[in-house]
């Protein structure tokens, strides 16, 4: 595949924004009790790679001396499916760490304006970034000699997160422009392994609490409930998912229960068989909520501000969503690769499917967001 939407495009896009059921310590438990068996003839919205044709391919590569990993992942770009993708060994650890909160990076990320232009949202103290005084704010123009102007957000974070290099990318060089009013400079920085906080809570100008939630990682969904007790919830809460590239749907569904009491989150099928997420406990029920979501809130993040909007707790504010809706997940290849393949897809509450189509915010907003989701946490009842 060529053109804007090739397989290695798509497939950096894809590792950001997964949508895994079920982590690396079931898959032999998954592999024993069936969970891969089925057809694959169910899925709609789209190309869904063969399993059997995918483990077929390694087994035979392995058998003749050749990567198993790479003969699975031409099978599975063959097949056309967007988000199915196939990991070696190592690189299924390193997407075990995102998934625990760990991650190779220079520590930033990165918004998208209207106008295509990157910018700077977030440095994180003690990183390679903060080191060579980026700051909030500072426009990213290159990575490599990379024009990142127009392009997704998703892949100018593969692009600094090194997704592109061969095997592992910390300690490798990469080279930033940037530029910061009429100052225009360039940055060689060296990837290193971060831990970062995946929910950050603050009061910008002193106004509403706002949750920030980069990804869902493991624990993302305590965090959220540790942070209610503890913040000043008398002018609403915002709850900013701009950028969420997803992670794990059980912590989705954990945050999702800080803020429901009870009752229906999504449905979902795998192999045809319909299966329901339900949110957990009591949660938060009274506080104004309104959720932020961009074109950069992806796949988990969909699941949670769908959840949020379709149970009438929260007003989503914002542009768009990405519209991955998609489930994927894992099995072991021959070798020792391991591939994530689409089995189904998910619904809202509602029965509404986000693949392809994303969620579309209660309130259309281009530009100023934030500070119109301000004005409509005051109409809730929250706030002056």
């Amino acid at each position: 595949m060529s053109g804007p939407w090739s397989y290695d495009r798509l497939r950096r896009i894809r590792r950001g924004a997964a949508l895994t059921l079920f982590l690396a310590g079931v898959l032999a438990a998954g592999a024993a009790t069936g969970t891969w068996g089925g057809s694959d003839e169910y899925a709609a919205g789209g190309a869904v790679a063969d399993r059997a044709a995918v483990q077929r391919a390694a087994a035979q590569a392995v058998a003749d001396g050749k990567s198993g990993a790479q003969a699975a992942a031409e099978a599975v770009s063959r097949s056309g499916d967007r988000w199915s993708t196939v990991y070696t060994p190592g690189e299924f650890e390193d997407f075990q760490d995102q998934l625990d909160g760990a991650y190779v990076g220079v520590g930033l990320w990165v918004r998208q304006r209207d106008d295509g232009r990157i910018t700077v949202s977030r440095v994180q103290p003690g990183s390679p970034a903060a080191r060579s005084g980026i700051a909030v704010g500072d426009r990213l123009d290159a990575v490599d000699g990379r024009p990142v102007r127009g392009r997704p957000v998703t892949e100018t974070v593969g692009r600094l997160r090194g997704e592109d290099v061969a095997g592992s990318a910390a300690g490798t060089p990469v080279r930033l422009e940037l530029r910061r009013g009429a100052r225009h400079w360039s940055a060689t920085l060296r990837r290193t392994r971060l831990h970062t906080e995946n929910v950050t809570v603050d009061r910008p100008g002193g106004g509403p609490t706002r949750i920030k939630i980069t990804s869902f990682a493991k624990g993302t969904g305590a965090a959220v409930r540790r942070a209610l007790p503890g913040a000043d919830l008398r002018d609403g809460l915002l709850l900013d998912l701009r950028g969420n590239t997803g992670g794990l749907v059980s912590e989705a569904v954990a945050t999702a229960s800080a803020f429901l009491d009870g009752g229906l989150v999504a449905t979902y099928d795998v192999h045809g068989n319909q299966r329901a997420l339900y949110a957990e406990g009591t949660g938060d029920t009274r506080t104004p909520l309104v959720v932020l979501v961009d074109g950069g809130t992806m796949s988990a993040a969909e699941l949670l501000s769908g959840a949020l909007q379709d149970r009438g707790r929260a007003v989503v504010v914002g542009t768009p969503t990405f519209g991955k809706g998609s489930v994927q997940m894992p099995s072991r290849l021959p070798g020792g690769s391991v591939a994530e393949l689409t089995v189904g897809h998910y619904r809202t509450p509602s029965g509404r499917a986000v693949d392809g189509a994303g969620i579309t915010p209660d309130l259309l907003v281009e530009e100023h967001a934030e500070k119109r989701a301000r004005t409509v946490l005051s109409g809730l009842g929250a706030g002056t």
